[in-house]
């Protein structure tokens, strides 16, 4: 899974902005530090979801490569935590064994941008809330869940993942949440340099 199409126009909403843009040969040092995360990205057009200057999610092959692993396992009914450009939410409408897509987003301008391109499909479900006050109906259960809902990789994060999965812990076979496993690698690598 090297690069998902998304048809996300362009748009402004409040503080959020979706836009295209394209990474020519002169640009890529320029774009090897462009994204939250530090990681390169090679050349291509690619959309992006901006918070005021800041890219928070982007199709790049990194971002990409961050939930592959979860689309991979994914199957029947999901839910994801985090509607953001909804490149995760693509590749899980392309995956015939997941029927089913429910999507929680706290954001009203996110959904403003992103939900409309999405909500055509018949096996997704997008609804406006806050994850950690959503309670799904009684007797609900999910194959799989994905936690996306941070602009960044930290271990402040980890927390809140952990909050997350405790919820969602006896309604799903699985589930995993954005760099997870990089958090807890910069938690270590703090704990051992401070």
């Amino acid at each position: 899974m090297k690069h998902i199409e998304i048809e996300v126009p362009d748009g402004v909403s409040g503080e959020w902005k979706v836009d295209t843009f394209v990474v020519r040969q002169n640009e890529i040092g320029q774009y090897s530090s462009f994204f939250k995360t530090g990681r390169g990205v090679p050349l291509g057009t690619y959309k992006r979801l901006k918070r005021g200057g800041t890219t928070v999610m982007s199709n790049t092959p990194d971002e990409i490569r961050d939930f592959s692993s979860f689309v991979e396992q994914a199957e029947g009914s999901v839910l994801v935590n985090g509607l953001g450009l909804g490149v995760l939410l693509q590749a899980l409408v392309n995956k015939p064994e997941v029927t089913k897509v429910k999507v929680i987003e706290i954001s009203e301008d996110v959904l403003a941008l992103v939900a409309g391109t999405y909500e055509k499909h018949a096996k997704v479900e997008i609804i406006k809330a806050d994850c950690f006050e959503y309670t799904p109906p009684k007797g609900e259960r999910f194959n799989a869940v994905w936690h996306d809902i941070w602009d960044s990789i930290c271990a402040d994060n980890l927390a809140e993942m952990n909050t997350l999965h405790r919820k969602y812990g006896r309604r799903a076979d699985y589930q995993s949440s954005w760099c997870r496993l990089q958090c807890r690698e910069q938690q270590k690598d703090w704990a051992r340099y401070c």
